[in-house]
């Protein structure tokens, strides 16, 4: 699977839970509920089992049941949302590319992420605490 170039910045990955899975044929950004978190080196590998995936053909169904969300130090760099019936991706974000490009997300942005492998256990629990709030 492309991924955007940004991918190698990635420092934390949101796996989500997608509540509401016909909602993403328009919606502006990945909406679901954050059920694990992956810091460092975890969300690079992550990030490479990703790339490795086959691409696939496009179907009609496109009803995603899962997603991650990624993040740099700074800022959220994009989301994708895997359908597992079709083998299809949907990708937001401003490095994504401009086809995939969606609206900003109105959702609550998580805390500055600290890169340096000592507080990156603080920063799960925290940022964890943050998004079941």
């Amino acid at each position: 699977m492309l991924l955007p170039p940004t991918h190698l910045k990635a420092e934390l990955i949101e796996a989500v839970r997608i509540t509401d899975p016909a909602s993403h044929l328009t919606s502006p950004s990945l909406t679901g509920d954050a059920v694990a978190l992956w810091a460092g080196s975890q969300a690079q590998q992550v990030l490479e089992l990703i790339k490795d995936m086959p691409g696939s053909e496009r179907y009609r169904c496109f009803l995603p049941g899962w997603g991650i969300r990624v993040h740099s130090c700074t800022d959220q760099l994009f989301e994708i949302a895997f359908c597992f019936r079709c083998h299809g991706a949907r990708i937001w974000g401003r490095t994504s590319p401009p086809s995939s490009e969606a609206r900003p997300s109105t959702r609550r942005a998580l805390p500055p992420l600290s890169c340096s492998a000592d507080s990156a256990p603080v920063f799960r629990t925290e940022a964890l605490g943050l998004l079941r709030a």
